[in-house]
């Protein structure tokens, strides 16, 4: 049976996981993001995740905030482009798109896990609650 305290870990971690889902559909998202040369690119974001109440038994995941990739991006040739500059180039982010449908794909994962066990978990305490009727 799982415990409240598991209960209390595993909706954290359900928390996490959606926070992850969102900055990763944010770096999809711009991905294209065009910028001129002198100025820096979309800067990927990634999030830090650590131990809730690590030590003390309660468990859980805490998102403790997001670092940013680099600037610099890659620079490619467009001269029609807008924000080209003199010699035709505009800076794009240096984001790997393969990287980010996995790093989604893993974030969608895991919360279905955690939610299946949640799901499973309240189904056994109501089951156990009718039987405590009866």
């Amino acid at each position: 049976m799982i415990t409240d305290t598991t209960m209390t870990a595993l909706l954290s971690d359900l928390s996490g996981l959606q926070q992850r889902q969102r900055v990763t559909a944010d770096n999809i998202a711009n991905i294209n993001t065009v910028n001129a040369p002198g100025e820096g690119a979309f800067q990927q974001r990634m999030i830090v995740a650590e131990a809730a109440r690590y030590g003390s038994g309660q468990g859980g995941v805490r998102v403790a905030g997001t670092t940013l990739g680099s600037d610099e991006g890659r620079l490619v040739y467009e001269p029609e482009h807008e924000f080209a500059d003199a010699n035709g180039y505009v800076r794009y982010p240096d984001i790997d798109l393969g990287d980010q449908m996995t790093q989604l794909l893993m974030a969608q994962r895991g919360y279905q896990a955690n939610l299946a066990t949640i799901e499973r978990a309240t189904n056994a305490y109501q089951s156990a609650l009718q039987l405590g009727k009866g």
